[in-house]
């Protein structure tokens, strides 16, 4: 505070003080759209369908159930579910009552699961019924788990150890109030928690608030976010057990747009079946999952006029995928960035107004324009900040009302810095706020004192027709201490090798950044979130179960 400032008295506004909550956004969605809004679940072979006033009393009815298994405070409640209309119910019935939603990625290697439920001391764990083979392995593991819901199935298929009692959904469920007096509880108190992938060390809590929660929600519905609204029926593709289905259930409640939910029906077939029958008008998942719609699509159109935007984040996405989706089916593919610790939406691709053409694309390809709740800076090596100039090459960090300043139970003083969040993403950013990642710190390729992108060279080997996926890692070399090596995935019945493809990118890149190490491997090794996983593509490299192609 500056000495003119001491000491002087703070004059206060006049408004009022109301907490933003996610019981708020439950009421809201539950009353006001309660009638006109519906979340759709996919069963393989249609839908079964629920209108929000009855994921609002199913919600109030799981309070009741929780506060009678012990569920009095802050108490952790974990979910091991897929996309459905139980899990949504779940994810307002546990922070709206004042206890904690913690989200278990289903996707992570056992003893990781086993790790972040431990670690954050869950003590009823929801389960659909699907995954309690999964489940069963992990159960004797997890030491603070007192009660198991078993979702959608016999709770007598899930065999407990002692002291850890077996519930049925709807038996629990069974004649429960179909109201709930919610607390007035502080916007600033723990609402929901995720943990990171965890692909290079132990997986990190992250815990949102309600505040941050409810802002999130605001921005996901802005027009310089994802620009949802009541008018729209949104596919949500991006599980609910990773980073908060990236926002949309929550922020569809908040304005009364419909959900629907794919259930464990995600592969390409149901999900465009899903598509031409439910006509969603906005979606959103990683690039692998649109890759493989569009390769079904090529291979069987259907109507896919709904669709006006498609999201894509959790990776980089091919500028060519995009183009693909555009000019054969005319949707839009928007880029969007963020991570576990930004809620997760950090920016979205929107080009700016007046920009036509082949400029557009410029925009479309990046990661888009910090909105106004997300700070951003550009860190150099020697900790210096950087100028956005749209050529300053630093670590992107962030801060803001729904970005994570720090780890739960988990001390990381590397991953935070004066208050910001070290991204770990590599780029620049242009003076009117767009980011541009060329990217991981881990995974710049340095090449005789020259950087390489290892993202730009994956987009551009993925624009060839006959590729489906490229990976690029660099690997040892006795003359440039590094160089990029091109690991391709071939779509199905194309053929291309080595020398044609290298071809293919000269007129695209610099002639000292053409890859001279290939490989053709069957299928992309990837994260339980759907990025590419190079730590074990670097693995089976140093391993020598590569078949490498040098090129002279």
């Amino acid at each position: 505070m500056s000495d003119q400032h001491k000491g002087a008295q703070i004059m206060f506004s006049t408004m009022q003080d109301a907490p933003l909550s996610i019981a708020r956004i439950l009421q809201q969605g539950s009353g006001p759209h309660g009638a006109s809004a519906e979340v759709v679940t996919w069963t393989g072979e249609g839908a079964r369908r629920s209108s929000y006033a009855e994921v609002g009393r199913r919600a109030a009815r799981l309070a009741h159930a929780l506060r009678d298994l012990g569920v009095t405070g802050d108490q952790r409640v974990g979910t091991f579910m897929w996309n459905n209309a139980e899990h949504l119910a779940a994810y307002f019935a546990v922070p709206s009552m004042g206890a904690v939603l913690h989200t278990l990625n289903i996707r992570l290697f056992p003893d990781q699961l086993c790790y972040v439920a431990n670690h954050a001391e869950d003590q009823v764990v929801l389960v659909d019924s699907t995954l309690l083979p999964l489940f069963q392995k992990l159960l004797p593991e997890l030491r603070t788990v007192r009660h198991v819901i078993v979702v959608g199935g016999d709770k007598a298929a899930l065999e407990a150890p002692t002291g850890v009692e077996v519930h049925g959904h709807e038996e629990l469920l069974d004649g429960r109030p179909e109201e709930f007096d919610w607390p007035e509880l502080d916007e600033r108190s723990a609402a929901a928690m995720c943990y990171t992938s965890g692909t290079t060390a132990s997986p990190k809590g992250v815990v949102y608030s309600h505040r941050s929660v409810y802002l999130h929600s605001m921005q996901v519905c802005m027009t310089d976010g994802m620009a949802m609204s009541q008018a729209d029926r949104s596919l949500a593709v991006v599980p609910m057990f990773h980073a908060m289905s990236w926002g949309l259930p929550y922020a569809a409640f908040m304005v009364g747009a419909s959900l629907i939910m794919p259930d464990r029906f995600l592969q390409p077939e149901p999900l465009v079946k899903m598509i031409a029958e439910e006509r969603p008008t906005m979606a959103a998942a990683v690039p692998t999952i649109w890759q493989g719609v569009l390769q079904y699509l090529d291979a069987d159109p259907h109507d896919m006029s709904s669709l006006r935007e498609v999201v894509v984040g959790g990776a980089a996405c091919p500028p060519s995928l995009m183009k693909a989706f555009e000019e054969k089916y005319d949707i839009s593919v928007l880029h969007a960035w963020g991570m576990t610790e930004t809620s997760p939406l950090g920016s979205v691709a929107r080009p700016p107004v007046g920009i036509t053409g082949e400029q557009r694309w410029t925009y479309r390809a990046s990661q888009g324009r910090l909105p106004a709740g997300v700070q951003g800076r550009l860190v150099g090596d020697d900790a210096r900040v950087l100028p956005w100039d749209g050529k300053s090459v630093g670590e992107l960090e962030v801060r803001g009302p729904w970005i994570a300043g720090a780890y739960y139970g988990d001390d990381d003083p590397e991953k935070f810095r004066d208050g910001w969040l070290r991204t770990g993403d590599v780029g620049f950013i242009t003076p009117d706020g767009f980011v541009r990642l060329t990217d991981r710190a881990k995974d710049v390729i340095k090449s005789g004192g020259e950087w390489i992108s290892s993202v730009d060279l994956e987009n551009k080997v993925m624009a060839h027709p006959a590729v489906a996926e490229a990976m690029v890692i660099g690997v040892p070399d006795e003359k440039w201490s590094e160089r990029p090596m091109v690991a391709v995935v071939l779509r199905e019945g194309q053929q291309a090798d080595a020398a044609e493809l290298r071809e293919f990118l000269s007129g695209e890149v610099a002639r000292w950044q053409l890859p001279e190490y290939w490989t053709f491997i069957p299928e992309a090794p990837k994260t339980s979130v759907g990025k590419f996983d190079k730590k074990r593509l670097r693995r089976q490299h140093a391993d020598g179960e590569l078949d490498i192609t040098h090129l002279t």
